[in-house]
């Protein structure tokens, strides 16, 4: 039998990610924050690059000492890399290089996720953020001016039911929580198939490779790992190339880049699979007493390298939204108006930039111009809504 507990507080954060975390730490000084996620420990997931402009943000948080200091602890072994830089083969047969030496930020990162996200979560643990996991969203309902959440614990049994006077949806690409009162759209079908492999090559720069259908892409990762990943639509994926380590190393081998890793490579390839990378945003970003967050508000084709800097952002941006306009105490009409109106066209601007930006790169790319691949994205697409539900 399921034992039941009843808590309260201001604003409660569904999903421990980076957005969530950010969120959290940003908020914890002004509100009582309740900090949730499905998963106990963080999961490895690809997605490692943080851009150099997120130094501002770790450092007006008070984190970036305790962040830099674990690029130094251990110089052979350091949990996060600087981010050299990118050999790209786009648009031309030629490679070049870009780099971030004259950013006045500099180098920016190529994380190691796990130790990143575990990081934020210990940093939220320790300024008082009230964290529960593993905790799975179970029901989710607007009553009385608070909001009812109510989780499930299965390893202790018990189910927790939580009144909020805000929700902020942090949970990913999935939006569990924001899926039920709002439609998501769909720009795209891309997805990135995986894998990981030991890092024995002197170059440290990543690589990015336009190919008839698709691209590549690789970079090294802490632990001298490295990863490497192909970008494609379901219907263009090599049948099987997701469970066949012989097949895709055949595939990498094919360019220059990818053959040169895998040459001097004495371990076998540890493929992750297929996860969805495509480019995909809520119909509403905010509705009464809720907005979502990071990639459940929008995610991004990883082309952009902006995924993870964008989760900060943008959870800066709603937090100081929400402390100046008291958000999570002023449940009358017009405030909540105004915080929606006023969320929306944030995010909407985030979003149109990053469409100037993906139909940018990708028109760049017309060695391929009758490709299935490339046609999409060199032409107005049709946008797909999913979840067309609304409150």
């Amino acid at each position: 039998m399921l034992q039941e507990t009843e808590l309260q507080t201001d604003v409660v954060i569904i999903g421990a990610g980076v957005a969530g975390c950010i969120a959290a730490l940003a908020l914890c000084d002004s509100y009582q924050v309740t900090l949730i996620d499905k998963s106990e420990m963080p999961e490895e997931r690809i997605g490692e690059c943080l851009a150099p402009a997120a130094r501002r943000i770790l450092q007006q948080l008070d984190l970036l000492t305790e962040f830099e200091n674990q690029l130094v602890a251990n110089v052979l072994t350091p949990q996060h890399l600087h981010n050299a830089g990118l050999q790209i083969s786009w648009g031309q047969s030629t490679p070049y290089v870009t780099d971030n030496l004259s950013n006045p930020d500099g180098l920016g990162w190529r994380l190691d996720r796990q130790v990143f996200e575990s990081f934020l979560r210990e940093k939220a643990l320790q300024r008082g953020v009230r964290c529960i996991w593993p905790a799975k969203l179970a029901h989710s309902e607007y009553q009385g001016q608070r909001w009812q959440i109510t989780l499930t614990q299965l390893q202790q049994e018990q189910t927790i039911n939580i009144a909020s006077q805000f929700v902020i949806d942090a949970t990913g690409r999935e939006a569990h929580f924001a899926k039920k009162y709002t439609a998501r759209k769909q720009h795209d079908r891309l997805i990135s198939c995986w894998a990981t492999v030991a890092n024995t090559i002197e170059n440290q720069l990543g690589s990015i490779c336009a190919t008839q259908n698709g691209w590549w892409y690789s970079a090294p990762l802490p632990n001298q790992r490295r990863v490497l990943a192909f970008q494609t639509d379901p219907d263009l994926l090599t049948k099987g190339l997701q469970r066949d380590t012989k097949l895709f190393t055949q595939h990498a081998q094919c360019y220059a880049n990818q053959a040169k890793i895998l040459d001097v490579c004495q371990q076998p390839i540890t493929l992750h699979g297929i996860v969805s990378a495509n480019s995909t945003r809520l119909e509403c970003f905010a509705g009464q007493q809720w907005a979502a967050l990071g990639d459940a508000a929008l995610s991004f084709d990883p082309i952009s390298s902006q995924g993870i800097f964008n989760a900060m952002a943008s959870a800066m941006q709603l937090a100081d939204l929400m402390k100046k306009l008291e958000i999570a105490n002023k449940i009358e009409h017009d405030s909540q108006l105004q915080f929606k109106k006023l969320y929306q066209q944030q995010i909407e601007q985030i979003w149109h930039r990053y469409l100037d930006h993906k139909r940018y790169f990708y028109a760049q790319e017309q060695r391929w111009s009758n490709s299935p691949f490339w046609q999409r994205r060199q032409q107005p697409s049709s946008i797909k809504v999913y979840n067309s539900i609304y409150s």
